[in-house]
């Protein structure tokens, strides 16, 4: 039998139809015409089709025409206007859409006959899309032009308010930022992804527990494929000398778990986010590597420079964990798991052109390709929307810092 098609996405059903005032109508039509400086085009909400159904007056031919343009433009406002298939490795789900649906969002905009302050409610509140936008405006240089757009889109891709307090990982840039009130508090180099099969995944996950002096539970890829299980069973001094507790299960599995030091792989500390790529935030014993500049090393994980007062830090906003007993999980060598009490979002981003840690706009290195798809979506036709809300490439658990 012939291998199926995969399941493509369905079209999200037709957009809901209000009733429209010419007045209304004629802001739609205004907002369409300026929409260039939110890096989006004019052309996608078909501004002629639009002047011409006001020019004939109200009726069900401009309820239908403005209801569809209306929900055309706020979807991309809300969401993005980049296809979900052209962003790779992409799963932060924005939810957005949720709490904010279509048909409320044309419901307050005509109710209200405030159309444009509904469009302008879906905005990005973070202060680095507005910094784009200026750039945007005084931005000559086509290919740089097409860039800024391109990255004030990934901004969409978020949930427009990121929360109170945060951290945000822009892979490209190598950095981590601890973020209160959208204001940068402190930043940690960081050590990402290595290009390929092992690049970092764009996530939005919580943090669930702070762990001091943390264990790590090897990976079957090392532990069979490369028989390190079979070798430390043979070998139990060995295993001793290096940290591990081995044993081997009752249907044969070897389990090798490294226990807390300062040789561990995970360092000192890990900040604990359960996702289905098993990728979260850990120190590392070698931490000579955050001297370099291409920090993209990793097996997908993040490593995190200074990562013990980091995660003491989480650990005291996030749990209202004592300064002292912070200090004292630390030092006790034991593997201690705090759990957070309040939420803490991180999100794993990828933004080419951003503010750096010093609060200058720059552009940094496209070190896993994922621009041109971008680009080439922009170039094209929007597209409509459709049910897909993340990749839908497969997923690798990149469970291993090494």
């Amino acid at each position: 039998m012939p291998t199926p098609p995969p399941a493509q996405p369905e079209v999200e059903a037709p957009p809901p139809v209000a009733a429209w005032t010419l007045q209304d109508a004629k802001d739609l039509l205004s907002a369409i015409r300026g929409i260039g400086s939110e890096g989006l085009f004019a052309r996608d909400y078909q501004p002629a089709a639009l002047a011409a159904a006001i020019a004939k007056g109200e009726g069900d031919d401009l309820n239908q025409l403005a209801s569809k343009l209306f929900v055309w433009l706020a979807e991309d406002l809300r969401d993005g206007r980049t296809p979900m298939t052209a962003r790779e490795q992409w799963f932060a789900v924005d939810p957005d859409q949720d709490l904010h649906p279509n048909s409320a969002l044309l419901a307050q905009a005509t109710e209200t006959h405030d159309v444009k302050g509904t469009l302008r409610s879906l905005l990005p509140t973070h202060p680095d899309y507005a910094l784009l936008r200026q750039l945007l405006q005084t931005t000559k240089d086509p290919a740089k032009l097409a860039l800024v757009r391109a990255n004030m889109d990934r901004w969409r891709w978020l949930a427009r308010d990121l929360g109170l307090q945060y951290l945000m990982i822009n892979v490209p840039e190598q950095m981590l930022r601890l973020t209160v009130n959208n204001q940068i508090i402190t930043t940690y180099r960081a050590i990402v992804g290595k290009p390929g099969k092992t690049a970092t995944p764009q996530l939005a996950e919580m943090v669930e527990n702070v762990v001091f002096n943390p264990t790590w539970t090897v990976p079957q890829s090392i532990v069979k494929g490369e028989g390190l299980g079979a070798d430390l069973l043979a070998h139990p001094a060995k295993a001793k000398r290096l940290n591990y507790a081995v044993k081997q299960l009752s249907d044969g599995t070897i389990q090798v778990v490294q226990q807390p030091g300062e040789n561990n792989s995970l360092g000192r500390v890990k900040l604990d986010m359960p996702n289905e790529f098993a990728i979260y935030i850990h120190d590392t014993p070698n931490r000579n590597l955050f001297a370099q500049e291409n920090r993209a090393l990793s097996h997908g994980c993040i490593r995190a420079e200074r990562a013990t007062e980091l995660a003491m830090t989480m650990a005291i906003l996030g749990a209202d964990l004592p300064k002292e007993t912070a200090v004292e999980y630390n030092l006790s060598g034991k593997y201690t798991k705090v759990p957070m009490t309040k939420p803490f979002p991180v999100y794993i981003t990828y933004f080419t052109v951003a503010r750096d840690v010093n609060g200058v706009m720059r552009s940094f290195a496209d070190i896993y390709g994922r621009d041109p798809k971008v680009l080439a979506s922009f170039a094209q036709p929007r597209q409509l929307h459709t049910t897909q809300r993340k990749s839908n490439e497969a997923v690798t658990k990149l469970d291993n810092p090494l």
